[in-house]
């Protein structure tokens, strides 16, 4: 809350992400919109160690709608300052974009660091699974060669009873995370012409803010 965070928005976002919250997981940072003149019901980022959340105010404030984007699926984070503020977005592997202008610069940079970091937690949780299976599977190779020299053995000339040979363990592959995420292609696309429209000037702020959140507020 020392980052020019709007009190209001940040106790609506915390108290619906608190139920959010899977076994695990913890809220490292949220963000607030902060748009010149009038600043009512401003859209929200949260970031937790699993996950980036954007909030959006629906019903005049009643209630609050979210899409969210785990960690794994995250392929690039930036921002962009302008002059009034700034907008971070985030691109996942599946081509989809979002993002939230308006922000004020002091956040939008703690929130591209902090989404750096846990990509780059991400990336080396992945190289160690990688690691991890890659000896699983090598193990699994070598007690598989070694049986046939076990059946070649010379039995001894008394009659001895059969040797117990125990099974090699199996190991299991480690399972992701799987983390269900909704289809927003057709939402991504009229959020990015819209964001379009908006670069190019043939929109004004107030059409382009108007328009995005009806949008969102079809999901």
């Amino acid at each position: 809350m020392n980052d020019q965070q709007d009190p209001k928005a940040v106790e609506k976002v915390y108290n619906r992400l608190v139920d959010l919250l899977t076994t695990g997981e913890e809220i490292i940072y949220i963000a607030t919109q902060k748009k010149p003149l009038v600043n009512i019901l401003p859209d929200c980022v949260a970031l937790t160690t699993k996950r980036v959340l954007f909030f959006t105010p629906a019903n005049l404030g009643l209630s609050i709608k979210f899409i969210d984007f785990v960690w794994k699926d995250v392929v690039d984070v930036t921002i962009k300052e302008e002059i009034i503020g700034a907008v971070f977005m985030v691109k996942t592997t599946n081509q989809a974009e979002m993002g939230v202008d308006y922000l004020p610069k002091v956040q939008a940079r703690k929130l591209y660091q902090y989404a750096q970091e846990r990509k780059e937690d991400e990336r080396e949780a992945r190289r160690l699974r990688d690691l991890e299976e890659k000896r699983a599977e090598s193990g699994s190779i070598s007690l598989d060669r070694t049986a046939p020299v076990q059946q070649s053995v010379t039995p001894a000339p008394a009659p001895l009873p059969e040797p117990i040979v125990a099974a090699a363990p199996v190991v299991p592959a480690s399972t992701p995370l799987v983390v269900h995420v909704e289809e927003r292609d057709e939402l991504t696309e009229k959020l990015k012409k819209l964001r379009t429209l908006f670069d190019m000037g043939l929109i004004s702020q107030d059409e382009y803010n108007a328009k995005k959140l009806e949008l969102l507020s079809d999901l």
